[in-house]
């Protein structure tokens, strides 16, 4: 990891974490997915309803086409900018700071700053209520600034929440994924090598079978 992302881990575990209080509620207990479907439909969402206020600086448009993203989604994501262009949101961070008070945070370590990242993505999203004066807030983090975004207080049956889950699960394997694009490349590679050590292992657990036989051999001949 090069500095410049080491420093934003720092400034979200010191600005983020440390200006948060512990979550009310445990976080879910869900695994999030891996696979690029869920990935690509996590990016869908993030780069429509998402980067309306926040910024993914450490990755390009051209990162996503790893994932699958068709170049036409890609074409209507990006308008006129480059491929290599970063991902970032459609307000300013002057006015965000007006509406909301704060600045949203940039998205693209964010999992890397939180314990369970992913599942506390997932539990933030799904985690607005509406309190007995009528205001919304959030289980996992009292006194947030972000609206509801994919509308959980607003789901009228199972059938609409389950939908919300769904969505909710795909942004935080989008975000997994954006705080460490290479993570499943690395496994890959790990796993290769693996088989590779086990059967240079067992080559050369044959071949010193068979050389000391034919010592034992020239030994006995040798009495």
């Amino acid at each position: 990891m090069n500095g410049g992302r080491a420093c934003l881990i720092m400034v979200l575990l010191l600005a983020v974490i440390g200006g948060a209080n512990a979550s009310a509620l445990p976080l879910a207990d869900v695994s999030i997915a891996t696979n690029a479907e869920a990935i690509r439909r996590g990016a869908d969402t993030v780069v429509t309803v998402c980067m309306n206020c926040h910024n993914l600086n450490y990755v390009k448009f051209r990162d996503l086409l790893d994932v699958g993203v068709s170049h036409d989604s890609l074409d209507l994501w990006k308008g006129d900018k480059d491929l290599n262009a970063p991902l970032i949101g459609s307000t300013p961070a002057d006015m965000a700071l007006e509406i909301f008070g704060v600045i949203p945070p940039d998205l693209s370590l964010i999992t890397a700053a939180r314990a369970h990242g992913g599942r506390y993505v997932y539990s933030l999203l799904v985690g607005f209520y509406v309190d007995g004066s009528g205001n919304t807030d959030n289980h996992v983090f009292p006194g947030i600034k972000m609206p509801d975004v994919l509308g959980y207080t607003f789901a009228s049956d199972n059938n609409e929440h389950q939908a919300i889950e769904q969505s909710a699960g795909d942004v935080a394997a989008f975000l997994v994924w954006a705080a460490d694009p290479n993570a499943g490349l690395r496994k890959k590679i790990g796993i290769a090598v693996i088989i590779y050590l086990i059967i240079l292992t067992t080559l050369l657990s044959f071949w010193k079978r068979r050389i000391w036989k034919g010592v034992s051999k020239r030994s006995s001949h040798g009495t």
